[in-house]
């Protein structure tokens, strides 16, 4: 890995971390030398990526990141779009809606609504979400090109929970009824007492961008109310596929319509081939939530 791409995993390590961290908490979760880590601090706080409390000497999120993710949202305007639909759901459920994007080679939750209740999911934004053991990863997996898929079967996946799946013909099969109805359902996969559906924004013909998920304590969710929530986030999701992708004009590029994609065919499709996935290991995993 070169070292622009070290100091943006670096930069990724601390955007995940709870609160600020100095200079031996980065090092030692980074597993980065102090020297080298602080080298690639200086150069991340210099740019704006990165600020450093003055009394504390500890580092966060500077406001670059910021302003690009307002950049990028007013070219896609993705939460912008979601955030009157997530709502409408939560409201109507009265349970937790969250969506999660993919980009970089993992699904990430970047918007939740989240209910009044006391007893109820949390979602945290940040989360990184394995993909076969959250109802959002399930729907992105079986609806993503098959190169990734492949990809994603032949390495080795962490068990969460003893309802974690994780053998290869089980996921398979699991892919083959997702796509068939429409929507994922996750039944304590990651957490125990939580059951999740989630369905797969489209992007007109290009792989999936993210996915639309309900998430809910396992005690007071039957198989008829996963049946409702189903059929919603699948609504949902393709509701905002609509808003987002009906009015742009045909990619002239090599999209996915179905058959099997080479790694370069992938790569022009503008997601990034990834070549190992966070979650696979537990590394990234632990603790988190929906």
């Amino acid at each position: 890995m070169g070292t622009i791409g070290k100091a943006l995993r670096l930069l990724d390590l601390i955007s995940g971390l709870e609160q600020d961290a100095g200079l031996s908490e980065i090092a030692r979760a980074s597993g980065l030398d102090k020297a080298t880590a602080r080298r690639f601090l200086v150069a991340l706080q210099a740019h704006g990526f990165l600020e450093q409390d003055h009394e504390t000497r500890k580092y966060r999120i500077g406001g670059a990141p910021v302003r690009l993710a307002q950049i990028r949202e007013s070219r896609l305007p993705l939460v912008q779009r979601a955030i009157p639909l997530l709502r409408a759901l939560a409201s109507r459920f009265e349970e937790t809606v969250h969506m999660g994007e993919f980009s970089g080679g993992r699904l990430s939750t970047i918007h939740a609504e989240e209910p009044a209740r006391a007893h109820r999911i949390s979602a945290r934004i940040g989360t990184v979400l394995p993909l076969h053991a959250t109802a959002s990863g399930l729907a992105y997996l079986s609806f993503c090109p098959p190169v990734l898929l492949e990809e994603y079967l032949a390495l080795p996946r962490s068990r969460y929970t003893d309802q974690t799946v994780t053998d290869e013909w089980q996921l398979r099969a699991l892919v083959a009824e997702i796509r068939d109805r429409g929507y994922s359902i996750n039944r304590q996969g990651l957490e125990g007492g939580m059951v999740s559906v989630a369905a797969p924004i489209l992007a007109g013909g290009r792989p999936p961008i993210g996915t639309v998920a309900i998430a809910a304590p396992l005690a007071r969710t039957d198989d008829k109310a996963i049946a409702t929530y189903g059929t919603a986030v699948r609504e949902t999701a393709a509701a905002l596929s609509s808003t987002l992708f009906s009015a742009q004009q045909p990619s002239t590029r090599t999209v996915w319509t179905g058959k099997a994609l080479t790694r370069e065919e992938y790569q022009t499709l503008g997601t990034g081939f990834p070549g190992t996935i966070p979650g696979l290991t537990g590394r990234q995993d632990e603790g988190e939530k929906v």
